[in-house]
């Protein structure tokens, strides 16, 4: 008898990659694993729930992947992940298409539940909750062949007051040391050079079990391993990134000088608002100080809202690198150049440029010409003039709508419904 085939739809981020992996790896012995939907028996899709879009988009995929039981080979369509962990049963009630439907904690018992289906043609439902373990094991790789995540932790504690992730993924656990090297070592043998370790916290690691912050360590170890040429840090939160680990990226030679900051907004109010433990001076600071220490790129997700002329414009920058040091010097990004210049006249957070130190950015000091001052104008108010013509063209662009709302509204209509509930529901939480 010949196996059933498996297709996977993996949306969302790399944590959700990493899932999507364990569960392909779980199952392969069992089925044929096809990267065309079209030709799989058993399509499974593995969800995102975090923010409207994601979710938007987890509705339309596993309608779409519906569509495959009277277009193609579909028999089975499995919804798993943030989405269905977040809503359950509802969901499985909102889209009677979903056959199997599992929580972010079910992935080893797929293979069982594909088996009672098969023999019950009942649907099914398994989103059980749990604090304990990380999801392990062997993984089926999605990468291409040189690098991979490497999920060290799982869960978060930080309970921002505009995120769901704990209460859909649990509170903070770190997978044990000697695991996360065993699976290293596990990867390097296949092929794998460089390893990208991946966490909600990833700078959390080990407080848990060990007491303390121990990423430093695991850094150095995971470095000594032979094979692995590259290890790169992803989501590390400034507050929570110790000197140990700063000098472990400077000193080690395996280590991409890279750090990926969730900062978000640098509004000390908003940062209060949203339950960061941090605020504006301490991000800054620790951003100057580390300046000299290390020539690593501070790459960072942030808003700026800054008054200027008693009115209140909100800057967005994504993922701009804001300084590296090259032969001992302070080469600037011109993006850094551009915020620095707009924080200067909007916010009174005086620049002067100086190549001699590393701390650049000077606080309330004196500008020095107003050449600078006419440049920086005309900076401001070229990027003005920008902004109008995007929001000029917004307002030409077409709304695009899902081809699938128009035949869904209803269902979509009561799961948007139903996230309004949820989210009121555990507003005071």
């Amino acid at each position: 008898m010949s196996k059933y085939k498996v297709g996977m739809v993996s949306l969302g981020c790399d944590k959700n990659r990493v899932d999507s992996e364990l569960i392909l790896g779980a199952i392969n012995k069992h089925y044929e694993i096809t990267n065309d939907a079209k030709e799989a028996d058993i399509i499974i899709v593995n969800t995102c729930g975090f923010i409207e879009s994601a979710k938007q988009e987890s509705i339309d995929t596993i309608l779409e992947m519906a569509e495959y039981k009277n277009k193609y080979n579909c028999k089975m369509l499995i919804a798993t992940g943030c989405l269905t962990q977040r809503y359950g049963d509802e969901l499985l009630e909102l889209i009677p298409e979903i056959d199997i439907l599992m929580g972010v904690n079910d992935y080893m018992k797929l293979h069982r539940l594909i088996l009672d289906f098969i023999k019950e043609h009942k649907r099914i439902s398994s989103a059980s909750y749990t604090d304990e373990g990380v999801n392990e094991g062997i993984r089926l790789l999605t990468t291409k062949q040189h690098t991979a995540y490497v999920r060290i932790a799982e869960g978060c504690n930080n309970f921002c007051t505009y995120c769901i992730i704990p209460k859909i993924r649990g509170k903070f656990r770190s997978r044990l040391e000697k695991n996360i090297l065993d699976e290293v070592k596990l990867l390097v043998d296949n092929g794998v050079k460089e390893i990208i370790l991946i966490a909600q916290d990833l700078t959390d690691y080990g407080v848990d079990i060990y007491g303390k912050r121990m990423l430093h360590d695991l850094v150095r170890k995971i470095s000594l391993i032979e094979g692995v040429q590259w290890i790169r840090l992803l989501y590390c939160y400034p507050e929570e990134i110790t000197d140990e680990l700063i000098e472990e990226i400077a000193n080690n030679d395996k280590v991409v000088k890279y750090l990926d900051l969730p900062i978000q907004h640098i509004s000390s109010s908003v940062l209060k608002q949203m339950g960061r433990r941090t605020n504006k001076e301490n991000i800054i600071s620790f951003i100057l100080k580390n300046i000299g220490v290390a020539p690593i790129y501070y790459d960072f997700d942030c808003i700026l809202n800054v008054t200027y002329n008693n009115k209140i414009k909100k800057i967005k920058f994504i993922k701009k690198n804001i300084s590296t040091i090259i032969d001992g010097k302070v080469r600037h990004d011109p993006y850094m150049v551009a915020e620095s210049a707009i924080k200067l006249i909007c916010n009174d957070l005086k620049y002067e440029d100086r190549e001699d130190d590393p701390e650049y950015v000077m606080l309330n000091a004196k500008l020095k010409s107003d050449k600078r001052i006419n440049k920086i104008k005309k900076l401001q108010a070229k990027m003005e003039k920008k902004d109008q013509k995007k929001l000029q063209n917004k307002k030409k662009k077409p709304v695009r709508k899902s081809k699938f709302n128009s035949k869904y509204s209803d269902r979509i209509q009561s799961i948007r419904e139903s996230d309004e509930k949820f989210r009121k529901s555990h507003e005071n939480e």
